[in-house]
């Protein structure tokens, strides 16, 4: 069951229409999910995006960051321009008809960099760095960004779509004892 579908102008939620008129070319794409909308935007405006968000429509609470490798998806690859990952950013508000918002931003291999929101959100924080650690993608003016789930010394991003599924030979040479520090 797919929970996407695309949006007409005329029936688009409020909070579209706001980011139409502000954003507009910036925005790729853009559905109505269950309970909110979806939009994608280029990594050049996303943080202007986010900021608008919070302080300007009350999108006080973000739910989760993440990232999606779609390395494997051609039609994904083709639609962004061959960007491989999909950064993630799960809002919701309190106030509003919609109060759900997904924003997707694509970021190519070649420069796995996006600007932080920790100014905007402080939970971002380890969210963020979860997502370094899993992925690889740095988000620049991160304040510590350093492995939270992975130890140290730990070579690659597990959650890749080009990472083994049994691993590099960490189960035998993983060391229990260790702590991250």
């Amino acid at each position: 069951m797919n929970e996407e579908k695309e949006v007409t102008e005329e029936e688009q939620p409020l909070v579209l229409q706001k980011l139409q008129d502000k954003f507009g070319d910036a925005l790729l794409a853009s559905t109505e999910i269950r309970q909110g909308v979806a939009v994608v935007v280029n990594k050049e405006n996303s943080y202007a995006l986010l900021e608008y968000l919070k302080t300007d429509l009350a999108y006080s609470y973000l739910v989760d960051v993440t990232a999606v490798d779609n390395s494997k998806l051609e039609s994904e690859l083709m639609q962004y321009d061959y960007a491989r990952f999909m950064v993630v950013y799960h809002l919701y508000t309190y106030e509003g008809e919609t109060s759900r918002i997904r924003v997707k931003v694509p970021v190519h291999e070649k420069d796995l960099k996006i600007p932080s929101v920790i100014e905007l959100w402080k939970g971002a924080n380890w969210l963020e760095r979860e997502t370094y650690d899993m992925f690889g993608i740095e988000f620049e003016g991160h304040p510590d960004l350093r492995r939270i789930l992975m130890p140290d010394d730990f070579e690659g991003h597990p959650l890749r779509k080009d990472y083994p599924l049994r691993g590099r030979g960490e189960r035998e040479s993983f060391n229990f004892e260790k702590q991250n520090v």
